[in-house]
């Protein structure tokens, strides 16, 4: 079977719940690598630098940018969002499953880039509760909520280009659901080529022996 790690993205609405999904994910699971993002949002209370994100002044992404360092960016909401290149191809290569926890409008250049790419998307069970999450963060304001749910409705609309939804209703539910996803595409014909190649050189030889 193909050794190599797959790669595979998290998107969701704001307040949906991926951080909290993503940090289970990797305490119960040994073969995931989670991509930090660099950003030039401001840190939010209790976020450290590295671990939710690299932290970055505009001119530094910008240069970030220039020197080709991203597998992708995006500007959600007036800041940018990347990807670094490096710690990404090193983990794949070894055979660790990576995930890149971004919005929509980069992972859907990352897989115009890379096709192969697990797209996820997280939901909560209604709107209703998505906006009580955003709330109950004490963070934000009532036009920058106002933002991310207008934001919201534009990634409904093109939701279907994802490859599967994750209904973030219950945690410990949720994240069995995402690694069950992640392991059977371990599994999926076309991942296997090589595999498959080598099968049937192999049955090649064993016929020529009869």
């Amino acid at each position: 079977m193909n050794n190599k790690g797959i790669l595979i993205i998290v998107s969701g609405f704001s307040g949906a719940g991926k951080g909290t999904l993503m940090r289970e994910l990797l305490n119960r699971y040994d073969n995931y690598a989670l991509s930090v993002s660099a950003t030039t949002r401001k840190p939010r209370r209790g976020e450290e630098e590295g671990i939710a994100y690299f932290f970055k002044t505009v001119e530094q992404f910008e240069k970030m940018i220039a020197q080709e360092e991203l597998i992708e960016y995006a500007n959600y909401v007036d800041n940018y969002y990347g990807t670094p290149k490096a710690y990404v191809e090193e983990q794949l290569a070894a055979g660790r499953d990576v995930i890149l926890e971004i919005e929509m409008q980069g992972a859907l250049k990352v897989k115009e880039q890379i096709p192969e790419t697990l797209l996820l998307f997280v939901t909560p069970n209604s709107i209703a509760d998505l906006k009580k999450r955003l709330k109950g963060r004490g963070t934000e304001s009532e036009e920058v909520i106002r933002c991310r749910m207008e934001q919201a409705l534009k990634e409904a609309e093109v939701l279907y280009k994802y490859d599967y939804l994750i209904v973030n209703d219950y945690l410990d539910r949720s994240v069995r659901h995402i690694h069950q996803i992640i392991q059977g595409e371990h599994s999926r014909v076309a991942r296997n080529a090589g595999f498959i190649t080598q099968i049937k050189r192999e049955l090649e030889e064993d016929l020529k022996g009869v």
